[in-house]
């Protein structure tokens, strides 16, 4: 069995320049990493604004190539501290076709794995259709330095499908990127279910899968289109462990940087006791790569 090693998420307010969030992070990551961290995690679309608030063509222009400045960046970083970091970023694989997506660096710098958002929203002021064509290279565990992790982003984690195909293939905690947040004419009715439900379903993913699961959000009032009310990301990052328990929780208003061991001992018991993977009946499961079952 491989070795412990602990994972963190950092939550930050993401709201200036791509050059300013850049240097923002890889500061954050420092302390992360001097804290003990060994594996570093993102909120998603780390270099600007959630410009996904409108469909603009003008903000193709903030996304990079493969190989561009965030991944040469954070991969000196990487290899300079001998961690792990998930860089979530807006990827132009061609003219005409982007996606959201998520370098995993090893510890050496080199590239471990990408990872493409698979599910892709087209909410109010989440207009993520216009902007992003769905993943294409599948649900992953990804080999790492430091252990095999999966790697999925924001609207994915509603999606039980993803989790535990990262989780057959291996993985050992699923990161979530995340921007999400309320708007803010709805916050005070619908606002406490809308944040419990979204670490509700994250929870039973890591229940469900016997898995570490760690959600690295925003947090801040982004209102950069005139007259409308932005989005107030709700922060509230958290790493859970494999029942589901809370092991590090932030706040919803501060930036903050969340840590918890990944106990591979712990998670091997937690499977052999309720081995949920064992009881699955796989041979019934068919219909669910059908649309609807009308």
């Amino acid at each position: 069995m491989s070795k412990n090693y602990k994972v963190a998420v950092i939550q930050l307010n993401l709201n200036n320049t791509a050059d300013e969030n850049r240097k923002k992070c890889m500061e954050w990551i420092k302390k992360a990493a001097h804290q003990g961290a060994e594996v570093i995690c993102l909120p998603e679309l780390y270099s600007s604004h959630y410009f996904c608030q409108s469909e603009d063509v003008e903000n193709f222009s903030i996304a990079e190539p493969l190989g561009d400045v965030s991944f040469t960046a954070f991969s000196a970083l990487a290899k300079d501290l001998g961690v792990v970091i998930i860089v979530p970023f807006f990827e132009k694989r061609m003219s005409g076709i982007y996606h959201n997506s998520a370098y995993i660096i090893d510890t050496d710098g080199s590239q471990a794995g990408l990872y493409r958002k698979m599910h892709i929203p087209d909410d109010p002021h989440f207009y993520e259709k216009f902007y992003f064509t769905p993943g294409d290279l599948g649900f992953q565990s990804i080999g790492t330095k430091k252990g095999n992790i999966g790697t999925l982003i924001c609207w994915d984690q509603w999606y039980p499908e993803a989790a535990r195909l990262t989780a057959l293939k291996g993985a050992e905690v699923l990161f979530y990127p995340t921007a999400i947040g309320w708007h803010p004419a709805e916050k005070a009715q619908y606002g406490e279910n809308q944040y419990g439900a979204w670490m509700n379903v994250m929870k039973g993913h890591a229940v469900a899968n016997g898995i570490f699961v760690a959600a690295a959000n925003r947090i801040g009032l982004e209102k950069y289109i005139p007259d409308t009310d932005g989005i107030e990301f709700w922060g509230k990052s958290f790493i859970c462990g494999p029942q589901g328990e809370i092991l590090a929780l932030a706040s919803h208003d501060k930036e903050e940087i969340l840590m918890a061991e990944v106990d591979l001992a712990l998670q091997e018991n937690v499977r052999q006791n309720w081995p949920f993977f064992r009881d699955r009946r796989i041979d019934a499961f068919g219909e669910l790569t059908k649309r609807a079952l009308d």
